[in-house]
């Protein structure tokens, strides 16, 4: 029997404000929609969340505002299985996610970050005896990357890998400090911003993710929404197909991928097969609405 995950997330949580439209308005029009959800989502919470439902222990380092949304968000991680001892209280707003879905699944999404900027390299340290129990550290850039650097220190200096998700991506992130990092998951516009490199094709995406792999990362797995995920490493290319499912609702996909794979390669070691349980898992995730709302347990 696998043994149980022990992940770190440090990262962002927010509450998602979940639009389901015909159309996006234009300029100064009013236009209908059929259909609003409030979920939690914050891409930290989210891979959280789809760890802590497939079995991990989950150490969340975050900050929440000092607002009713502060108080979904406790009680969230309180319904699924995660603790709160280091989900920090900050005078400040909670951050909040409008979502625009529109009838073919596709989705905008805004983030006001609220207390997630407030989250500091001291909150880190602080939560270091905890995430030294951990064998993986789960990232995002959601919240201040000297915090991110903060974390990926930490876990260098304790001997635990780190698996970054570099989104929201930026071209202006400096590769050299990410160096070091064990998987990097990107998905293709998020590899595009970071190596300006064009991402048309299956070719291309391995080029530019060979970028990635001389600045040091060991792993990059890019994922590729329907078509599954591309692993680029030292010792070649896997392209993992993802199953084919009839898509409701893509807001969180890539987060529930994140989840499930970090559980997997703890439990297994298996980069392979933690991809193709990710692949699966974010793709019955698009069969709901929702975001976390939509993750399966396990």
């Amino acid at each position: 029997m696998a043994h149980e995950a022990r992940i770190a997330v440090v990262g962002s949580n927010m509450v998602d404000l979940i639009s389901y439209i015909h159309r996006m308005p234009g300029e100064g029009e009013t236009v209908e929609a059929p259909d609003f959800r409030m979920g939690c989502g914050g891409k930290g919470a989210n891979q959280a969340v789809a760890a802590a439902r497939l079995g991990s222990e989950v150490v969340m380092v975050t900050r929440v505002g000092d607002d009713v949304f502060a108080e979904t968000t406790l009680k969230n991680f309180e319904e699924n299985r995660i603790g709160t001892e280091h989900v920090l209280r900050t005078r400040a707003s909670s951050g909040v996610a409008p979502i625009f879905v529109d009838p073919e699944s596709r989705n905008s999404i805004l983030i006001i970050k609220g207390a997630n900027a407030l989250l500091t390299p001291q909150d880190v340290e602080d939560a270091r005896d905890a995430i030294a129990r951990c064998e993986l550290i789960v990232l995002q850039l959601e919240i201040p990357f000297e915090t991110v650097a903060a974390a990926m220190a930490l876990g260098a200096e304790l001997g635990i890998p780190v698996l970054l998700n570099p989104a929201p991506a930026s071209p202006d992130l400096d590769l050299s400090r990410i160096t070091g990092v064990e998987f990097l998951v990107p998905n293709e516009s998020e590899l595009e911003l970071l190596t300006g490199m064009p991402v048309d094709g299956i070719e291309d995406i391995q080029r530019a993710a060979e970028v990635l792999l001389a600045a040091g990362i060991r792993n990059v797995i890019v994922t590729l929404g329907a078509r599954g995920a591309l692993w680029i490493h030292e010792g070649g290319r896997e392209l993992i197909d993802a199953p084919a499912v009839q898509a409701v609702d893509t807001t969180g996909a890539g987060d529930a991928f994140i989840g499930c794979f970090a559980t997997q390669w703890v439990r297994t070691r298996d980069v392979a097969g933690a991809i193709r349980a990710g692949t699966a898992y974010a793709a019955d995730s698009v069969t709901r609405q929702g975001t976390q709302s939509s993750y399966a347990w396990a």
